[in-house]
């Protein structure tokens, strides 16, 4: 959704034949496999309705022969029908799930970034991160993504940086880099660094969830401004660094379709939202588990209720 949403304001105001040309050009940069396992996919994706698709950040692309890492970055990304806003739900890292056996992994409680790494890592590891966040939640995806976030270090670059406001104080554990408080110009690097960050944060994971919220926010906004409508060559570089940022699942929708049944979003709609839950220790493990099982947030996901849901329930909403 990402990469879909980046291409949309890159693309946006080009005339009909120039975004079917420049949209399958874009098509063609990106990798496309079957990330969802089957019991956590919909039975037919209705551009018309409300949409569920899954987000998954790691630092390789699917397919590397380099070591897997755990999915640090999991955001669940709801477009109620209207295409007017978009909810990106931060699923906490740490959160305590069941995950169920598979790769020769016998199944059973972990933190939910384990299954991705149970699972084998690229898209056997996404299919078993689906359905474990499936069997949590209910909630059945139009789609899903895996980023690699190194990649996009190349498309911020590309996009001049991106502006991102430090309210916290900061010292990076990779880089022992420090960012001060205040609004500040990033470039590729130094933003996956900063986003990267949890430790000495007053919340902990809590706020480098937001923090990504926000880098995506950054990113469109960046986007936006950037005058590569008129610099072909330009935003040609940009469409295929992000194109080579994503492996994808579409559910059979054909990416053209999808770029152009949510082209009316506007980057402004965005909300980020958190999980109701909180830290515990459990057999001196930390964890973070869900309060009063997600508070209905789940539900609203499933059905149409998300904005109702948002507008009961400010404490977990963060305007992007």
């Amino acid at each position: 959704m990402l990469g879909v949403g980046l291409a949309l304001v890159l693309l946006a105001g080009l005339a009909q034949i120039g975004l079917r040309t420049l949209t399958h050009r874009y098509d063609r940069t990106v990798t496309k496999e079957q990330l969802l396992d089957a019991d956590a996919r919909t039975d037919r994706t209705d551009l018309d309705g409300p949409l569920n698709y899954l987000l998954i950040g790691t630092d390789r692309r699917a397919g590397s022969s380099e070591p897997d890492q755990r999915s640090d970055t999991i955001l669940i990304v709801h477009v109620p029908a209207g295409r007017r806003e978009a909810y990106l739900v931060s699923i906490p890292r740490d959160l305590l799930v069941s995950i169920p056996p598979a790769n020769g992994f016998g199944g059973g409680p972990d933190k939910i970034n384990a299954a991705y790494e149970h699972g084998g890592g690229g898209q056997a590891g996404t299919r078993l991160l689906s359905v474990t966040l499936n069997r949590l939640t209910g909630i059945r995806f139009d789609g899903a993504a895996l980023i690699d976030f190194s990649g996009f270090r190349k498309v911020i670059d590309l996009l001049g940086g991106v502006q991102m406001c430090v309210d916290t104080q900061v010292r990076s554990i990779h880089t022992n880099r420090v960012f001060p408080t205040g609004c500040q110009r990033m470039d590729g690097a130094q933003a996956l660094d900063y986003v990267r960050q949890r430790y000495d944060l007053p919340n902990g994971d809590f706020d480098r969830q937001r923090h990504q919220q926000q880098l995506l926010r950054a990113m469109l906004d960046s986007a936006g401004k950037a005058d590569l409508r008129n610099n072909p060559v330009k935003l040609d570089q940009v469409l295929r660094a992000v194109g080579g940022s994503l492996t994808v699942d579409t559910n059979g929708v054909p990416l053209e379709d999808l770029l152009l049944a949510l082209r009316a979003l506007p980057p402004d709609g965005m909300r980020g939202v958190e999980v109701p839950s909180s830290p515990q220790t459990i057999d001196q493990v930390s964890y973070v588990v869900l309060d009063n099982g997600g508070n209905g947030l789940f539900e609203a996901v499933r059905g149409t209720r998300v904005p109702a849901w948002a507008q009961a329930n400010p404490r977990w909403v963060t305007r992007l």
